[in-house]
């Protein structure tokens, strides 16, 4: 068999991964012809079929599917050849591509990142971010498709490692004329007699509130559903609705005036983040270093503690 080509590799879980062979070319710049005349050159190759159209798009045969698994894992170790060798030709240099959770993005970690691209040492690392839920995350993070994730530690890492980052607290928003808007600090059972606002609702912290609710042995009641924390802070700050947000989200918010932020008492209601990856020694020397700045971020807005329950 013939060397395999990392081109073709590229392109072919590009396709997969689009289930589109047009809008690859398009992205990429070449031919669509051209990529199917790779992919068949491939499959010629190895002597298997490695794709077929179906109505939903292009579709890898289980061949194909056994064979993307390993061309993400040797297109992974080119990057890192590539961003490793160049380290020693006058500054790191490199991309680093990094998945984090909604509340992750909400809260400080663009701030933390671009502390570590404006240091003189990282000049020439590109980062490159993107937000995602959970389960989407540690389903990349798995596949090899990114390097780094930033999630909530409570999550099911699995044999993904971990290193410590930042934390935060949940608190009920509520309105300035609400009627619990005079509590210094509640439980989250004590906000089940209104109406709330949601997230999306395979979103981590949406799973944890149902959980704990389920545990107390009553519903949650939604009266609007939102995507982000930004619609969330609009529909509490009309009255519409109260919600359980972080509360350092709070003060990114210009409708946050209108709105109070109670602490919630429970145990769980104190979140910890952490940084995962696949092995640190599979990262590359530009990933390591975004680790080991995030491991260590400055300060970030002090939420107020909590009564402890009795």
């Amino acid at each position: 068999m013939r060397d395999l080509d990392l081109t073709t590799l590229r392109l072919l879980v590009a396709v997969c991964e689009q289930q589109n062979m047009a809008r690859v070319a398009e992205q990429s710049h070449i031919a669509a012809s051209a990529i199917s005349k790779r992919i068949a050159q491939l499959e010629s190759n190895l002597g298997v079929r490695l794709l077929v159209r179906t109505r939903r798009g292009v579709q890898p045969t289980p061949a194909g599917l056994a064979l993307i698994d390993h061309a993400r894992t040797m297109l992974f170790a080119a990057e890192r050849i590539e961003t490793d060798v160049t380290a020693f030709a006058g500054g790191i240099k490199g991309k680093v591509r990094i998945l984090a959770t909604p509340s992750a993005m909400a809260e400080s970690l663009l701030e933390d990142i671009s502390s570590f691209m404006r240091e003189p040492v990282n000049s020439e690392i590109k980062v490159d971010i993107e937000e995602c839920l959970t389960n989407d995350l540690l389903r990349n993070m798995r596949e090899g498709r990114t390097a780094i994730g930033v999630c909530w530690n409570h999550a099911d890492l699995g044999e993904l490692q971990q290193s410590p980052y930042r934390q935060d607290r949940l608190a009920l928003a509520v309105h300035r004329d609400h009627p619990l808007a005079r509590r210094k600090s509640l439980r989250y059972e004590d906000t089940l007699d209104y109406e709330h606002v949601g997230m999306r609702p395979d979103s981590a912290v949406v799973v944890m509130l149902q959980r704990a609710a389920a545990q107390i042995g009553r519903p949650v009641r939604y009266r609007v559903i939102v995507s982000n924390f930004d619609a969330a802070f609009r529909v509490v700050a009309a009255n519409l609705a109260v919600g359980v947000i972080p509360f350092e989200i709070s003060t990114l918010y210009a409708s946050a005036s209108q709105v109070k932020m109670i602490p919630l008492e429970d145990a769980w209601a104190q979140r910890e983040f952490c940084i995962c990856f696949r092995e640190w020694e599979s990262l590359s020397v530009p990933a390591r270093r975004l680790v080991k700045h995030l491991e260590s971020p400055p300060p970030s807005v002090a939420a107020p503690e909590a009564r402890q329950p009795h």
